[in-house]
């Protein structure tokens, strides 16, 4: 069994070979393979219910802490609305995951909210002074975070760093050489 499985990329190429399909041949033919594909995920989707149910009726608390700590597994829970941890409570422990990395780049990340349509805003509170990891760097690296532990996300907003309002620090550097320190008019 393959362990590099991604529900979003699955996703997309499904809707890729459904579009393609359609366009060999023909609308009844695209409609009839969503109907298909419809009906696969609604039996393994009714599969996995059962299998949470098992899991919950039997107080198997490892096992569903390891189901849901398995990104394939999770993505799938998640997917079937089944996953117990709801979209908020999984992009904070995503966030939580991140935040060591944030951590040393003095700032760290707040959710502010999910909203409708599974949007995630987020702000970043420090900077980055004097790191060499930029915002994009930061933002990129807590975006792939959320989107693995909370895959029906469609947008993750990230408000600004807080301004570093400081001035910058003087570099002193070793005087090239044959450059007289002092201008020469005022020179004795």
């Amino acid at each position: 069994m393959r362990e590099d499985h991604d529900i979003r990329a699955a996703g997309d190429r499904v809707e890729t070979l459904i579009d393609e399909l359609g366009a060999l041949a023909g609308p009844v033919t695209r409609v009839k393979a969503e109907e298909l594909v419809r009906g696969v995920v609604g039996l393994y989707g009714a599969g996995l219910e059962r299998v949470m149910r098992i899991v919950v009726e039997s107080e198997a608390a490892e096992v569903l802490h390891r189901l849901t700590g398995d990104e394939v597994v999770s993505g799938l829970l998640a997917l079937h609305d089944l996953h117990p941890l709801g979209t908020a409570d999984r992009v904070r422990a995503a966030l939580d995951e991140v935040r060591p990395y944030l951590g040393l780049h003095e700032g760290g990340v707040e959710l502010l909210g999910v909203e409708e349509g599974g949007v995630v805003r987020l702000r970043l509170e420090g900077t980055c002074h004097g790191c060499s990891s930029s915002r994009a760097t930061v933002t990129g690296s807590i975006e792939r975070a959320v989107l693995r532990a909370a895959p029906e996300v469609s947008r993750v907003e990230v408000e600004g760093v807080a301004d570093d309002r400081t001035s910058p620090l003087l570099q002193i550097q070793h005087r090239p050489p044959g450059e007289c320190p002092v201008p020469q008019e005022a020179a004795p």
